[in-house]
């Protein structure tokens, strides 16, 4: 738990919360790997403390980078306003950030999907800004955001000598790699469309107001990337049996229903250049996905990450059912069997 003399002292630089005493603050319920979450009573603020995990970096970077995202997400209507960023010092060596509470519940699936659909469209079709002007959020209009993504699964191979896993899901991901590679360095890929993306967008990181509308309150990852990646990680099985409180698996119609729902809100010119590149995105996203519980399983498990026991058991039984062979051919069908998915 982070020191909550120095939240405290940080906090009430602030103007309108000079008067806080230690019972307004209250530590909230543990969800997330990188941040620890406090209400601040009767502000309608949360606090996001970032931890320190063996994948962080440069804590000022950090900070600055989530600012930003918070910043230029609050025109979509879809995110949480900030409020201010609280710089590293003693006792608070990552800062943190004041953002908006949004009041809500986490969503219901399937019954939510075209809220979620229609906050990522929110989302996507801010105006984008000028590579000039992108910065400090990561652009992946440099290399591409399907190279990116490759690099970052590159990145995460050597992490896979390092678990057990069965020879079934070892082959499966070789493969998926394979494939990925093919399409990302072969002369056949389809040119991704670029936005402010979310990046980590699987369903329990939105949250539902009173009038149905979503919100993505977890903007760690943003990014100028691809809106396919977004639409792929809210519907995939990693993602909406990933979070404690949202655990549905969806079925084909429901994934499909989805991706109509959000194409339907963001134009036909849009939605023709996006279509092509669903599939191929949503193939690279699980592979994505998968890498990180390689990675989580080769680290964070070894490291006496300091997590709140249930959340570090439920994401180990969660690791656990997305290695295992039946779970991974299961997701793969979508685009293995015939016909695949249509989207």
């Amino acid at each position: 738990m982070s020191d909550t003399a120095a939240l405290l002292e940080a906090l009430r630089e602030l103007p309108e919360l000079r008067a806080l005493h230690a019972g307004d603050l209250a530590a909230m319920t543990a969800k997330g790997v990188n941040h620890e979450h406090y209400r601040v009573r009767g502000k309608s603020l949360v606090l996001r403390v970032p931890r320190k995990t063996p994948w962080s970096g440069d804590a000022v970077a950090q900070l600055a980078a989530e600012a930003a995202a918070f910043e230029r997400a609050e025109a979509s209507g879809a995110a949480p306003r900030l409020v201010a960023a609280l710089p590293p010092k003693p006792g608070l060596p990552r800062g943190a950030l004041v953002v908006e509470e949004i009041a809500g519940r986490a969503p219901d699936l399937p019954r939510d999907l075209p809220s979620i659909a229609a906050a990522l469209a929110r989302l996507h079709s801010l105006p984008l800004p000028p590579p000039s002007q992108r910065p400090p959020l990561p652009d992946h209009g440099k290399l591409g955001p399907v190279l990116e993504t490759l690099r970052f699964v590159m990145d995460q191979r050597k992490f896979i000598p390092m678990i057990p896993l069965a020879t079934a899901t070892r082959n499966a991901l070789n493969d998926e790699f394979a494939c990925a590679q093919r399409y990302g360095f072969g002369p056949g890929e389809e040119p991704q469309p670029l936005a402010l993306v979310g990046t980590d967008t699987h369903p329990g990181n939105f949250v539902l107001r009173a009038d149905g509308t979503a919100v993505l309150v977890d903007l760690e990852r943003v990014c100028y990337g691809s809106p396919a990646i977004d639409l792929a990680h809210a519907t995939l099985l990693t993602s909406t049996t990933w979070d404690l409180e949202v655990q549905a698996v969806l079925v084909r119609t429901e994934v499909e229903a989805f991706y109509r729902h959000y194409l339907a809100q963001v134009g036909s010119e849009r939605a023709a250049a996006l279509r092509p590149t669903l599939l191929p995105a949503r193939r690279l996203t699980w592979l994505r996905t998968m890498m990180w519980m390689v990675r989580w399983r080769a680290l964070a498990e070894g490291d006496g990450l300091a997590i709140d026991p249930r959340l570090a058991s439920h994401i180990h039984r969660r690791i656990d059912d997305f290695i295992a062979p039946a779970t991974v051919a299961r997701v793969r069908a979508e685009w293995l069997a015939e016909p695949p998915l249509q989207i």
